[in-house]
């Protein structure tokens, strides 16, 4: 596989050093990599203006004018699905990139086994972003990427899937559950939802980063918080 990878740092050693476990982690897998560093993140956001088609992208969080979590929060806005992997030096942060889906924290000195592992879990989420379900509706062909599903949730016959569109489909939720992959979890009887789409959980609902509420049955609040801790 091909994978364009930026590193963003504002050190030059650290920028240096995890390139080069980036380049060895590609060869190693039979990979090929194209890997762009970026001193900062108003550096990294200049060129994503022309080149929006990174697929994993390091970040360290302590930066100059903006700081790593500010950038991946304007990151998010339009692209959800490259993989953000934060770098820091303290534990601190792990909290902060919650609402932008960071699939992973590795903390400075970056170890290359850590990395290593890391990259393949990126890879893998990639290769389950190509992955597309198909609905016809109406005599009509409707194609959805898996990727783009926020949540689905059942009314009588129908499911409706929330994703770039709204689909109402007469199926029922076992169905398209058996279609989705890891990233999603069964909400009591009525819905299921993206974990990677969620801002945070209460007793009554998962909030989700668009704003969506999806109620929460009695009991569920700790395997929703098991299914969240389990993927990252």
């Amino acid at each position: 596989m091909n994978y364009k990878i930026a590193i963003c740092d504002d050190s030059d050693a650290d920028r240096n050093y995890v390139s080069d476990l980036a380049a060895r982690w590609a060869a190693n897998r039979g990979h090929t990599v194209q890997i762009a560093q970026f001193p900062s993140a108003e550096n990294f956001l200049f060129r994503y203006a022309e080149e929006n088609d990174y697929d994993i992208l390091l970040l360290d969080i302590e930066m100059g004018h903006m700081d790593g979590v500010t950038m991946a929060k304007k990151l998010r806005r339009d692209n959800d699905t490259v993989q953000i992997v934060f770098i820091t030096g303290y534990s601190d942060y792990i909290s902060e990139g919650y609402e932008v889906a960071a699939l992973h924290y590795l903390m400075k000195p970056v170890k290359e086994d850590k990395l290593c592992s890391v990259l393949d879990r990126a890879a893998e989420k990639l290769s389950k972003n190509e992955k597309v379900l198909h609905f016809q509706i109406g005599g009509e062909m409707f194609r959805v990427p898996i990727h783009q599903i926020r949540y689905a949730e059942v009314t009588g016959n129908y499911v409706t899937i929330h994703a770039a569109q709204c689909l109402t489909v007469k199926m029922t939720l076992g169905r398209l559950e058996k279609e989705l992959d890891d990233r999603f979890y069964r909400v009591g009887r009525s819905a299921v939802v993206n974990l990677t789409q969620i801002s945070r959980v209460t007793k009554a609902e998962i909030r989700l980063n668009d704003g969506a509420a999806i109620p929460l049955p009695r009991g569920a609040y700790e395997g929703v918080n098991r299914a969240i801790i389990n993927m990252r």
